[in-house]
């Protein structure tokens, strides 16, 4: 199964070969980056048997490759490449995968049937519960149940994303002992980084500044109240595993001690498998500014600049930026200089963001190195015009920096990018999470605009995992641009059924200290007010915009309106229960009007026959032969599916159609087709009028049984709204001729 380039396309590749290097000869520099991210659609599903057999194939027909295909423009630096994570991370490695020709692969958990990386891969598998005290986050955990996934698919690369696994060295060795690319730091570097304390002694070794903390993990109670005292307070208490502000608490009252460290510990043990935690001194009101570097392994290490992560909740990100627009020059040198020292030593591999806290004096302390992809590397990616999830896959690969594209003389930002995370939290009930269903999501758009999420209309929000549920990045020219563009992006958003955090994000935006481009990590606590929400005013030019509560109220006025129509007035509001309906019955609908003759055969015992009678008795060629011999123009009649659909909005009822039926069969008892099934018929059937699709076929096929009933298939999408696999499409096509197509 070869991915062979056509003739004028390898000729196209080598003219662009020849244009770059020709550029680069004249000091121009050639970068690719990120567009507009749009959801991915579903282009393969199948059964296991049916999976396994594929792979199979491939497997035996793919050739051995060099490192050189970690940079080539025409061959997949991996053959198949899972996506060891969920929900928008793992669709975001699935694009960089598939741009790079590479196959996908998915896991996900039961909770998580529904997701959208579910069908955003090639092939997906399900991950099992052990045990009946299993929880879905520690199905994503279970390393041998995913290097036998990865067996079973012929997986050749594992990127674990952020958060889950990516950390973990056990799950870098057991890629290495099954003979899969793990994409990420070595298990070297994840040993010295993934814990943050072993992390602090390689800074420390470096020379890089430190934060005074205990130099090692505490793995007692007593241990840490022993330390505690000792230095005082206040500290923070961190979990040496992990990162997304998980296991972390700010103790500044002996009392506090005891109960947050076992917070914090049972915190970090569900998240990540380990309960270790050490603790620092506690920096007030820093700024937390992180540098973005990729390694190839060799020592040799670039930047991608630096990242402003100071909005935070709970030591969480909630809105980041790039670069850090408002940092000293010197200062911000500095930064770059620690960080590609602390990781040229390790000799670090792949991606990862080293990260400081900038006290009030401008004096930076390094926390932690995080050895994986991050949430916000996003706002990286727009400035700097570098794909960073294809980056870490090409040096997995076996790419050089310069043979991956990044060569720091190349790298500059441009504009300024900001991130905002939304969240399924009530800020007003001190950020709560909310489950439900979205009973309405539209996503916003426009220049300048990325998306990465995974919600859509009927999405369930479970507790089970992260709330996050999109996160919008924009770019402009500047950052008063940028904090504009934003506003106006989530305001275009519409979630609804689920509380979420943009109301608390646009007041954020909105706050002058914000936009003076200087904040600390303690803006949000030290600010209550942004947390309400639906009494907020945000200044558009239109006031119904500006104002949380008139957006809200014009929504409930809506959604009033529509309860009356269906369902009449309310009791509620002193409405008579005995004299209340639902939807008012509509009237017969008139019979059409015939000719005569056509009346006479409706009524006569025998109907005449029609071309269905040709197809039933000479089958198939026959019928396609009697076609090609027939000298006059036949017709197909598109009412019942196309006018249907597009004048009626596909919402005629089946009891109507039938009325009509008789007076159908005689009026086309001569027509070629009565085009009546397919497109959005029959979704819209069963998901909006609440009928069964399939009776009415039979229904129809009784009452019409001289005409051939065609049905229209749209490619993958077949009868609905998404793409559905290859097998149900074929099972639906034979399910139709059984009932009458």
């Amino acid at each position: 199964m070869t991915r062979g380039l056509s003739a004028s396309t390898s000729m196209m590749a080598s003219l662009l070969l020849v244009c770059t290097w020709a550029l680069s000869t004249q000091g121009f520099a050639l970068t690719t980056g990120p567009l507009t991210s749009r959801v991915s659609l579903p282009r393969f599903m199948a059964t296991v048997e049916e999976e396994e057999a594929v792979a199979q194939v491939a497997a035996d027909q793919i050739e051995p490759e060099s490192t050189a295909a970690a940079y080539s423009t025409t061959q997949p630096p991996f053959q198949n490449i899972m996506a060891c994570n969920r929900a928008e991370i793992a669709v975001r490695i699935m694009r960089a995968a598939t741009e790079l020709n590479a196959g996908t692969v998915a896991i996900y958990c039961h909770e998580d049937r529904y997701s959208q990386h579910r069908w955003g891969a090639d092939r997906s598998y399900q991950l099992e519960k052990k045990t009946d005290d299993s929880t879905p986050i520690s199905t994503y955990l279970d390393i041998e149940q995913v290097i036998a996934i990865a067996k079973k698919a012929n997986v050749d690369a594992i990127h674990p994303g952020y958060g889950f696994l990516s950390e973990s060295p056990e799950m870098a060795q057991a890629c290495a002992d099954a003979g899969i690319t793990f994409v990420g730091p070595t298990v070297e570097n994840l040993n010295t980084f993934s814990d943050k304390t072993t992390a602090r002694q390689a800074a420390i070794a470096a020379g890089v500044p430190v934060v005074p903390g205990s130099d090692g993990a505490l793995h007692t109670q007593e241990e840490v109240v022993e330390f505690v005292t000792e230095i005082g307070l206040p500290v923070i208490l961190k979990a040496s595993m992990g990162g997304g502000g998980k296991g972390m608490r700010v103790v500044r009252k002996m009392e506090d001690l005891v109960p947050f460290y076992q917070a914090a510990t049972s915190e970090a043990k569900a998240s990540f498998g380990c309960g270790d935690v050490f603790v620092e001194r506690f920096v007030d009101r820093p700024r937390h500014i992180e540098i973005q570097i990729v390694g190839d392994g060799t020592g040799n290490v670039v930047h991608l600049w630096e990242r402003d992560c100071s909005v935070q909740r709970r030591h969480q990100k909630v809105i980041e930026m790039a670069p850090a627009w408002t940092l000293p020059d010197e200062l911000r040198t500095q930064l770059h200089e620690y960080a590609v020292k602390l990781t040229q030593a390790a000799k670090y591999k792949n991606a990862g963001t080293v990260e400081f806290l900038i006290d009030k004096d401008l004096n930076p302390y390094f926390i932690e190195v995080n050895p994986r992809i991050q949430v916000e590397h996003t706002v990286t990616e727009e400035v700097t015009g570098v794909d960073l999830v294809q980056a870490q896959i090409k040096i997995a690969a076996g790419a050089t920096l310069e043979e991956a594209g990044l060569v720091q003389e190349n790298i500059h930002p441009r504009g300024v990018a900001i991130q905002c995370r939304v969240t399924t939290e009530n800020p007003e009930r001190d950020f709560a999470p909310d489950t439900g269903t979205l009973t309405l999501y539209r996503h916003s758009a426009g220049k300048g605009v990325r998306m990465d999420g995974i919600g859509y209309s009927g999405l369930s929000i479970t507790p089970y995992f992260d709330s996050m549920i999109v996160k919008y990045t924009v770019l402009g020219a500047t950052f008063e641009e940028t904090v504009k563009r934003m506003k106006r992006v989530l305001q275009e958003c519409r979630i609804r059924g689920v509380k979420t955090n943009i109301g608390f994000l646009l007041n954020t935006l909105s706050h002058p200290e914000f936009l003076s481009g200087i904040v600390t990590t303690s803006f949000i606590d030290e600010n209550p007010q942004l947390k309400e929400t639906s009494k907020s005013v945000w200044n558009f030019a239109s006031e119904e915009q500006s104002d949380a509560q008139k957006t809200f109220e014009t929504e409930k006025l809506i959604r009033y309106l529509a309860s009356l129509a269906v369902n009449g007035p309310p009791p509620e509001l002193g409405a008579d229960p005995t004299k209340l309906s639902s939807v008012t019955a509509a009237s017969d609908v008139p019979a059409p009007q015939i000719t005569r003759k056509m009346r006479e055969n409706l009524e006569a015992s025998e109907r005449p026959a029609g071309w269905r009678q040709v197809l039933l008795e000479k089958g198939p060629e026959g019928f396609a032969k009697a076609v090609r011999e027939h000298k006059g123009l036949l017709l197909m009649d598109t009412t019942w599916r196309d006018a249907h659909q597009s004048l009626l909005a596909t919402r005629m009822r089946t009891t109507d159609l039938l009325k009509s039926a008789d007076y159908t069969n005689v009026a086309l008892s001569n027509a070629f087709s009565s085009e009546m099934w397919g497109g959005a018929t029959f979704d819209v059937a069963m998901r909006f009028l609440r009928e069964d699709p399939w009776l009415r076929l039979e229904q129809l096929r009784e009452k019409c049984p001289n005409v051939p009933f065609q049905m229209l298939l749209r490619g993958a999408n077949a009868v609905g709204y998404t793409n559905y696999p290859d097998n149900v499409v074929y099972k639906f096509c034979d399910e139709a001729k059984k009932s009458g197509i």
